[in-house]
């Protein structure tokens, strides 16, 4: 297959035994277009070799240091309870802190205010 139109008709017309013109047509303008997607990058759902041998490179990875060795995890209480009662409150490096106020936003738009005021014209 290649990226022009009349080229891919031609191959389905000697490989493939295609009852209609039409469908020819229909499935050689797809695979077309389909060959420009995968000239681009990688198509979900369609797998190439060399676009494997890459996805297996990448998840062969290993990073130098691990991006969940933590030496200290900060939790509030009701964590800590979710661990005690899961059996495993003797993970090393958890420390309690309490719990951080969120500031309240407004909703709506601003100088509202709440309760609906009218308009004075």
């Amino acid at each position: 297959m290649t990226l022009d139109f009349h080229t891919n008709k031609k191959v389905l017309e000697e490989v493939a035994l295609i009852p209609s013109k039409r469908l020819r047509n229909k499935i050689a303008g797809f695979s077309t277009h389909l060959m420009k997607r995968i000239q681009k990058g990688p198509v979900r759902g369609i797998s190439l070799k060399l676009q494997e041998e890459e996805r297996e490179r990448r998840m062969d990875f290993v990073p130098d240091v691990s991006a969940i060795d933590i030496q200290h995890i900060e939790v509030d209480k009701e964590t800590i309870d979710m661990l005690q009662s899961l059996g495993m409150s003797d993970v090393p490096g958890i420390t309690q802190v309490d719990p951080v106020p969120v500031q309240q936003i407004p909703f709506g738009r601003p100088g509202a205010g709440f309760g609906g005021a009218q308009r004075r014209y």
